[in-house]
């Protein structure tokens, strides 16, 4: 081929080149999952009423948050709003709805964790935020911090301006003969040492998030501090590997380092998060706890792991919504 010809066919090739349309940055699926705990939850146990109920909020939590992914919003955004409906919710035990300490109070934790920096705000033991997860949320931006305990978060939420009530705000007469029972019987039953709320998001830019709010186990000592605000036990999310929030006998998951385990997991030694959930849980077994986890890998694939009888979930996506209850669906 001579000089002149050449040039033609590299122009030629150029211009097939340039014409080829920009595809443009790459899109993630959008995905949210959700929990409402994990525990003694049967077929036998349960009221068509009831299921219903708590069926019918599980979607108000996944819709919350899908409103937030379906618009562009991110992940953590949608993790926060997934689960303020649930800690407004008496079904469950986070906020309105929670469960007593053996004082007759109530003392609730909260985490949240930003997979893009692992930058994370958790309280513990507050006792007048109506919502701790936006508290949680608040310790993350508004400060350089990442835990607040006792008065100081609570100080510190009414500071940032959040909504703070009364602690009888928290009361419900179901959690009530709850306490009543177990102080009478002197005896927890796994029932009243499980519920939590959680949620774990990808955005279309790919960002992972976690969330996690409970009010604790039943006739808890005060003072007592469970998994659900400590980052890496019930809470963790790195881009790129995996997000999780955790569900159980908080005791267990703390010493196991349940949400960090699982993601190490899948980050160093190349587990599915499936297989890396099971293997978190059955160290709980070991120890002699129980529960169950919601995880998302980087690429916003899904699991519902649990060692206990059932827990409340669901996940939501581009496609349409599902939950369940029960082992085996």
């Amino acid at each position: 081929m001579n000089f002149r010809k050449l040039v033609i066919a590299s122009a030629v090739l150029l211009g097939a080149c340039a014409a080829t349309p920009d595809p443009g940055p790459t899109m993630t699926e959008w995905r949210l999952v959700v929990h409402g705990g994990a525990g003694v939850i049967t077929r036998e146990g349960m009221s068509p009423e009831k299921e219903a109920a708590y069926t019918a909020a599980l979607e108000t939590a996944l819709e919350a948050g899908a409103a937030v992914l379906r618009n562009g919003g991110s992940a953590l955004d949608a993790v926060e709003a997934a689960v303020i409906p649930m800690e407004d919710d008496p079904l469950f035990n986070s906020g309105h709805g929670a469960v007593f300490t053996a004082a007759g109070t109530h003392e609730l934790d909260a985490s949240i964790m930003d997979g893009r920096d692992r930058n994370a705000g958790a309280v513990a033991g507050v006792t007048r935020v109506r919502n701790p997860i936006k508290a949680a949320r608040a310790v993350m931006d508004k400060s350089e911090h990442v835990m607040f305990a006792g008065t100081g978060a609570d100080a510190f939420a009414e500071a940032q301006g959040l909504d703070m009530v009364d602690n009888s705000y928290f009361d419900t007469d179901r959690r009530r003969q709850s306490l009543e029972r177990v102080l009478e019987e002197r005896a927890r039953t796994a029932a009243d040492r499980h519920g939590t709320v959680g949620a774990v998001a990808i955005d279309q830019d790919g960002n992972l998030a976690a969330a996690t709010t409970t009010g604790g186990m039943t006739a808890k000592a005060a003072g007592r501090i469970g998994d659900s605000p400590l980052i890496g036990a019930a809470t963790y999310a790195e881009n790129g590997v995996c997000a999780v929030s955790a569900t159980g006998h908080g005791e267990y998951f703390i010493r196991v380092g349940v949400a960090k385990t699982i993601c190490d997991r899948v980050k160093l030694a190349g587990d599915g998060i499936e297989s890396a959930a099971e293997s978190a849980l059955a160290e709980v077994a070991e120890l002699g706890g129980d529960g169950g986890v919601i995880v998302l890998d980087g690429d916003g694939g899904y699991a519902f792991v649990f060692n206990s009888e059932g827990m409340y979930r669901g996940v939501v996506d581009a496609s349409g919504a599902r939950t369940a209850i029960y082992g085996g669906e």
